[in-house]
């Protein structure tokens, strides 16, 4: 890993410094990103972390760019066995609460804050939300429910797992869970509410037996969705969802005060408007997707540092879609005008998408070579990689294959069906249009759409089984193949799960390897892991990426690390000049 970090490519262009258009004291980020939620215990995404991790704060966080390294935060110190913060083998972690910290409300931060928050994540676990990390750690289970309903005994476990002790916070844990640090600091489980706030809001009431009534809210109506009283650096001053999010300084933050007083983050789909807006001035960031990378490294006025990170994209096939109002399956049938919700439980159509695939072409075309494609979910840089084979380019398979497809039924009938991407993302509509022209070039009777939906609104589409394809990206939440091949194998997977893939074996190696200590067994469960990934196909794997980030020149302060992607941003580290 530390190789990893210490290859941070990082390209700085510079040029003699002007002066942008936005005053000193603002900053202005324009990217095609939309947010879903600022409920902490629920949002899932990038968009939604960047805001966030501003505005709230968790105990603990990445130091600099190490992955295996941390800072204090609203704790005083990371815990460690030297300082007595972890004992007992490893299963109970001591976090002793900063004084003197006070969230935007003017409340002050007690250590009964801290655990009602950490308890609180838990007990909402969201279906599809971040929850199962803390669950798995803290509960054993990745899920507060089971078979749609809630476990017996499972908000009372919560209730013990975290107490308060004076100054302390005391997280008890059933079995070591080395992966916990790097879980607080990233992920929403060690993110600190207000108590007293998030009751009168509507939140947990912080009682065992209400806890059943605030679990798993629906999308968008989570008590905190569009609210947010966090200690961060930035408050919320405005959002307007899919235009703008308007952060501005907290004049009271405890820590150093940030040099920014306002930040700007504008919805922007378009690279020529964003690309004229940071050749004015009038952005001091944009997002650059990486066939954009040319344009502004011939630009006066920018810096440019490209970091490759420690996250996996794919095409996911989903085997259960959901068939209810959907209109990306047609009739719901196998009559040439539409899939049935089964589509994709055939293995034929998931090899022979995955032979439709031109690696090669997609990787010199859309990313100019500046991109690595895995051959498993488990992403260059973590432990325990393996090569596997790879699906190779060949349009004769996919079409044998398709003639087997549901007893030649795909063949003689054709199908109708809709791909879809997140708007803006150019790389994923790449991929989309690829598999579509690819597949359809198989058979006139073949007819696939693409078509483009707005990023919160593909969040909920595919939680909602309604994506036959859904094409996404996973970023660490903590440096582990658990992270990756537990969240696109598992069936209770984060991705998994939504693509409704089910593989005994795999569940039974996946809850093996998550707890084992043994790097030889674990290895040998993660080699076994990524086999399976290529014996069954359940999906493609289109790219580990390099994000680039593009600031003017006259903008300082920003730190590379693999697991912050391009939609991240350290609004307190950053100074204009």
């Amino acid at each position: 890993m530390k190789r990893f970090i210490s290859a941070l490519a990082c390209v700085l262009l510079m040029a003699s410094v002007a002066v942008a258009a936005s005053p000193k004291d603002t900053f202005v980020f324009e990217s095609y990103g939309t947010v879903r939620t600022l409920d902490p215990a629920c949002g899932y995404d990038v968009v939604s972390h960047q805001r966030i991790m501003n505005i709230y704060e968790p105990l603990i966080f990445f130091d600099g760019s190490a992955t295996d390294k941390f800072a204090p935060v609203l704790a005083t110190e990371v815990p460690s066995v030297e300082n007595g913060g972890i004992r007992d083998g490893g299963k109970t972690y001591e976090f002793k609460i900063r004084k003197g910290v006070k969230f935007h409300n003017g409340n002050d931060l007690t250590p009964e804050d801290v655990a009602y928050s950490i308890k609180r994540h838990m007990v909402v676990d969201q279906d599809g939300g971040p929850m199962w990390m803390m669950l798995e750690a803290v509960a054993g289970v990745s899920s507060t429910r089971k078979d749609g309903k809630i476990i017996d005994g499972i908000f009372e476990k919560i209730d013990k797992a975290v107490e308060v002790q004076g100054d302390s916070v005391i997280i008890h844990l059933p079995q070591p869970f080395p992966p916990l640090l790097a879980v607080l600091a990233y992920s929403y489980g060690g993110v600190i509410l207000d108590k007293e706030w998030t009751i009168e809001n509507g939140g947990w009431d912080g009682t065992v037996e209400n806890a059943a009534k605030y679990n798993s809210p629906a999308f968008g109506a989570e008590p905190l969705q569009k609210i947010a009283n966090g200690t961060g650096p930035y408050s919320m001053l405005k959002w307007i969802p899919s235009n703008e999010f308007i952060f501005q300084r907290n004049e009271n933050y405890w820590g150093e005060k940030p040099a920014l007083k306002t930040a700007i983050v504008r919805y922007n789909k378009e690279w020529s408007s964003r690309k004229l807006a940071l050749q004015n001035g009038d952005a001091d960031r944009v997002t650059v997707d990486p066939q954009y990378l040319p344009e502004v490294e011939e630009m006066d006025n920018v810096k440019i540092f490209s970091v490759p990170q420690l996250s996996v994209s794919g095409a996911m096939f989903c085997q259960v879609i959901n068939p209810e109002a959907n209109p990306n399956i047609g009739s719901g049938k196998l009559d040439g005008n539409g899939i049935p919700p089964d589509f994709f439980t055939d293995i034929n159509v998931r090899k022979a998408f995955l032979h439709a695939f031109d690696r090669k072409l997609y990787i010199e075309d859309v990313w100019n070579g500046n991109v690595e494609i895995p051959t498993s979910p488990n992403a260059k840089g973590l432990p325990y990689g393996k090569v596997e084979p790879v699906y190779e380019y060949d349009l004769k398979k996919a079409a044998e294959l398709m003639k087997k497809a549901w007893g030649g039924k795909v063949w003689d009938k054709g199908f109708k069906m809709v791909i879809t991407h997140n708007t803006g993302n150019a790389q994923r509509e790449a991929a989309a249009h690829m598999l579509a022209e690819n597949i359809m070039s198989l058979n006139p009777k073949f007819n696939i759409e693409v078509r483009n939906i707005d990023w919160k609104d593909y969040l909920v589409a595919y939680r909602k089984y309604l994506l036959p394809v859904f094409i996404i990206g996973w970023g660490a939440d903590f440096p582990d193949p658990d992270n990756f091949l537990t969240t696109f194998m598992a069936s209770t997977g984060a991705y998994g799960k939504y693509m409704g893939y089910k593989n005994e074996e795999a569940d039974k190696l996946a809850k093996f390897a998550r707890f084992e200590i043994d790097p030889d067994k674990r290895r040998d469960a993660y080699y076994r892991m990524q086999d399976i990934w290529y014996e069954d196909a359940p999906g493609l794997i289109l790219y580990q990426k390099v994000d680039h980030f593009v600031y003017r020149t006259n903008v300082d302060g920003f730190i590379p690390h693999p697991m912050l992607d391009h939609e991240w941003e350290d609004l307190k580290l950053l100074k204009k000049n």
